[in-house]
């Protein structure tokens, strides 16, 4: 979806109106969240151009929802849902598994926030980015983050000692482990 980069949650997509948005600059979105509260979040280039092209843009009308179906009705959030589930259903896993793993629009949300934790991004910034109130929401994704690096260190640890390794004097003769360093 266009707006996913914003950390939105899916009602705040759905309730976006035409004059929510700032096209010319500073580009950006305005989402009306949880507990009648506002918040503005920055939108690519990219997307401005795209959401220019929508004919709800393009009627000038501030009011009117900025999605809309092909009847012209308002997009609910369970319309989103259904978009983006069948825009997705095809895709492939980058690890090759392509069985069990439905792309929901939450899934653009945690990854928005992942990437961004990644990237260096403050805790703080990233919380109101997405709306939470409590940091102890957002640092759930600094945990998720946490074990994705600890996987990561799994995968590459060097090979272990077994019964059938070479004396520890006799180290530099063992061939998984030259190996293993070499390829650092």
């Amino acid at each position: 979806m266009l707006l996913y980069n914003t950390g939105a949650r899916v009602q705040e997509i759905a309730d976006l109106r035409v004059g929510d948005v700032d096209l010319e600059g500073p580009l950006r979105v305005r989402l009306h969240g949880k507990g009648d509260k506002w918040r503005g979040c920055p939108i690519w280039p990219e997307t401005a151009a795209l959401l220019k092209q929508l004919d709800t843009v393009q009627g000038g009308d501030a009011k009117a929802a900025l999605f809309v179906s092909s009847r012209r009705q308002p997009l609910t959030r369970f319309g989103i849902y259904k978009l983006v589930r069948r825009n997705t259903q095809n895709l492939v896993r980058s690890d090759g598994h392509d069985q069990g793993k439905k792309i929901s629009p939450h899934v653009f949300r945690h990854t928005t926030a992942v990437r961004l934790l990644e990237s260096g991004v403050e805790s703080n910034v990233i919380r109101a980015w997405l709306g939470h109130v409590s940091l102890d929401t957002t640092n759930r994704y600094a945990e998720i983050t946490m074990r994705t690096k600890q996987a990561a260190l799994a995968a590459c640890m060097p090979p272990t000692a077994s019964a059938a390794s070479p004396p520890r004097d006799g180290w530099h003769q063992d061939k998984d482990l030259m190996n293993w360093l070499q390829s650092l």
